[in-house]
């Protein structure tokens, strides 16, 4: 080299070197943002598509990895074998809040990529000890909550005739992308820790709370609109007549409907998650009821 003094010593020599010398041809490049995108893409996409009795989403899992681990590997074949059979094992949890754990995961693949001595159980011992309550909180966000109130105003719309009862529900999808896309690439930028840290935290409790008590007012204004229960029943009693519904409503505005709401909710706690036949019950109080005249 031109800049270097002939009585530097030989370590200073080999220092300057290393330092000025390009990237090697096969050196490992980080993910990018784009690359992160295109996972959650494809693990959106695929994550009920492929569930199996015996690993359930692990092939959605292993194909919305291929890519990524293949550029992480590249150049390392039995690596990349080794990679995909670490992700085709047992795999379960919420599509939208488990793609925390997806950015997780391949930023730990990324990190093994470069350090070979990384043990993979680890990456799968993250995965499956997070699977579980991120699933949780995504039964619970998602399909608890956000989905009855998106639908229940999209039933709203629709019963009024509005063509904006078939849009709103694509909302939920909308929703639900833009929140599964941020999620992975908050697991990806901020690693394993991020993931254990928003769990020991009470910003998820508090969440899940507030999600709980928000569901319970909108399923209590949908229950209060949508229910409607009246008996016609009348009878006439020292020359006056009485009507029933109008009895019942100077006791409680919408009693019925109220009985209805909690009868079924009081069957469903007792008896489990056993919709069909509750509807069905529904269904035989409503014609026997109509048929004798009570309803």
């Amino acid at each position: 080299m031109e800049n270097i003094k002939k009585n530097e010593p030989a370590e200073t020599v080999v220092a300057e070197t290393a330092a000025e010398k390009p990237a090697a041809a096969g050196e490992k490049k980080g993910l990018t943002k784009k690359d992160i995108d295109k996972l959650f893409f494809r693990w959106y996409m695929l994550c009920e598509v492929s569930n199996s009795f015996e690993r359930l989403q692990s092939t959605a899992v292993c194909a919305s990895y291929a890519p990524t681990l293949k550029k992480l590997y590249a150049g390392q074949p039995e690596a990349y074998k080794e990679s995909l059979t670490r992700n085709l094992q047992f795999f379960n949890s919420e599509g939208i809040f488990g793609s925390v754990i997806h950015g997780t995961a391949i930023a730990m693949e990324e990190e093994k990529a470069k350090n070979p001595d990384l043990p993979g159980e680890m990456i799968t011992s993250i995965k499956t000890g997070l699977m579980g309550p991120l699933a949780g909180i995504g039964d619970t966000v998602d399909w608890g909550t956000l989905r009855p109130i998106i639908f229940g105003l999209a039933a709203s719309f629709a019963m009024q005739g509005s063509a904006f009862g078939g849009i709103i529900p694509f909302l939920f999808t909308v929703i639900t992308y833009m929140a599964g896309r941020y999620l992975c690439h908050f697991g990806y930028k901020l690693g394993r820790g991020s993931v254990k840290n928003l769990l020991e935290s009470g910003i998820v409790k508090d969440v899940i709370l507030g999600a709980g008590v928000l569901g319970m007012f909108m399923m209590g204004a949908i229950a209060a609109n949508y229910v409607d229960i009246s008996t016609p029943l009348k009878f006439t009693a020292s020359g006056t007549d009485f009507v029933v519904q109008d009895m019942l409503d100077n006791i409680v505005k919408g009693i019925l409907p109220l009985a209805m709401v909690m009868g079924t909710y009081t069957y469903l706690k007792k008896k489990g998650n056993k919709i069909i036949r509750a509807l069905l019950i529904i269904v035989a109080i409503c014609l026997v009821g109509s048929l004798i005249g009570i309803l």
